[in-house]
């Protein structure tokens, strides 16, 4: 089973602004949980690009530190790229960052798209565990863009 999430956010600064945080990796860990133990690997680019490889390590279940390797495949600046996981605890993750503006600054929306492993098994947990933290991870994110812009 395919699950879906849908955020929106409107941000009080102006889209290129919102595109050149968003669109900078370094720029992940101080919109994360710090309970995961967000950390980027790849070095620091410029710029973003289509085709991008993005590698990250966190620790989202009891101190077991998990790899996620994420490729930029879609980009359209300022407007909006997509990461999709190319390994890492999900069995499928497609995550589309859109940004437009908006009559107080930037629209920002993000649609993720996702699967999970362990078939059944991962069903089972997806409504009382998993989900739930995904959206605590994006509850966390939303205050922490309202309290830095």
């Amino acid at each position: 089973m395919i699950y879906r999430i849908d955020r929106l956010q409107t941000l009080p600064i102006p889209q290129d602004e919102a595109w050149r945080f968003f669109s900078t990796p370094g720029n992940l860990p101080r919109i994360t949980p710090p309970w995961l133990a967000f950390t980027v690997l790849c070095e620091e680019t410029s710029e973003m690009y289509a085709g991008m490889i993005l590698r990250f390590r966190l620790t989202p279940l009891l101190g077991f530190p998990v790899s996620w390797t994420t490729e930029i495949t879609h980009m359209l600046e300022p407007s909006f790229f997509v990461d999709e996981q190319r390994f890492g605890p999900f069995r499928f993750w497609h995550h589309q960052h859109r940004f437009s503006p908006a009559e107080q600054g930037t629209r920002v929306e993000d649609i993720v798209h996702y699967q999970l492993k362990g078939g059944i098994l991962g069903r089972f947990f997806h409504s009382p565990w998993i989900r739930p933290r995904l959206l605590e991870i994006f509850d966390y994110r939303e205050q922490a863009l309202l309290e830095r812009f």
